[in-house]
């Protein structure tokens, strides 16, 4: 009883004093989001390992930023139809019939393949500088004709299918630092790689803010953990047992480096 009168007496002499006591809240309600990511293998997660049994060859991992996503904020539905290898086109045939009127928030990152991120690796890496160089020049070049296009075909797409959705577009990482004692490629076929990797992200944000679409840039949080850096590397170099994996983001860049950009962009 004494407890009781202390509880009412407290009660009323902070409603006299303006003062407002928090009680505990009840935990926070699912956020209800529907939410679809697309693209391909820096969405679905290629090299970070824990690949989902039903995405197949496609695969698409627990701990990519997608995944990461679902498991932390548990959105009111989620479904991840990013595959490994896929273009635009693949987006446009493949992906945005998992879209519709009720879905709230999608992801995408695609472009890449396009034009031809992996064939120019492999290119740099058994062909040499010069060959490079010049593989990377063609890419820029039908980068700056082709990717507007695609691009805003597949961003028209995801309009149309979900017309009240939030969207980000989520881009690349580049992936070397320069400037460091690196064995393997060439300075020089480095720095190129680089710049084709912001010339693609440059002209994908342009879209994706033609399209009124969000578009989330990881290029500064991996910075220091690029192929040649000297902190954690959140890429994989060249890897000649599983050259699938090779220049994709680690476990560790997907938790570390795309999904707090993608989850601040999110919003």
């Amino acid at each position: 009883m004494r407890r009781s009168r202390l509880a009412t007496l407290a009660l009323t002499l902070a409603a006299s004093f303006g003062i407002t006591l928090t009680l505990a809240a009840p935990a926070q309600a699912a956020p209800a989001d529907r939410y679809v990511a697309l693209g391909d293998s820096y969405a679905s997660g290629v090299g970070a390992d824990s690949y989902t049994s039903e995405s197949g060859s496609c695969l698409r991992s627990t701990n990519a930023y997608p995944a990461l996503y679902n498991t932390n904020i548990r959105p009111a539905s989620y479904r991840s139809v990013a595959c490994s290898g896929a273009t635009t086109t693949d987006v446009i045939n493949n992906q945005l019939s998992a879209l519709s009127s009720t879905t709230t928030l999608v992801s995408v990152t695609i472009g890449g393949n396009d034009v031809g991120f992996s064939s120019i690796m492999s290119t740099c890496v058994l062909q040499g500088e010069t060959q490079c160089v010049s593989a990377i020049q063609a890419a820029e070049d039908k980068a700056r004709t082709q990717l507007p296009g695609k691009l805003a075909n597949v961003y028209n797409g995801i309009r149309s299918r979900a017309p009240s959705a939030r969207v980000v577009v989520v881009g690349y990482p580049v992936f070397y630092q320069l400037g460091t004692v690196c064995v393997g490629l060439s300075a020089t076929s480095r720095a190129k790689i680089n710049e084709g990797i912001n010339l693609v992200d440059d002209i994908t944000r342009t879209a994706a803010t033609s399209a009124g679409f969000t578009f989330a840039d990881v290029r500064s949080i991996f910075v220091g953990h690029q192929l040649c850096s000297y902190g954690e590397k959140w890429l994989h170099a060249l890897n000649v047992l599983n050259l699938t994996k090779s220049y994709h983001p680690t476990a560790a860049g997907q938790s570390g480096g795309y999904y707090p950009v993608f989850r601040s962009a999110a919003g």
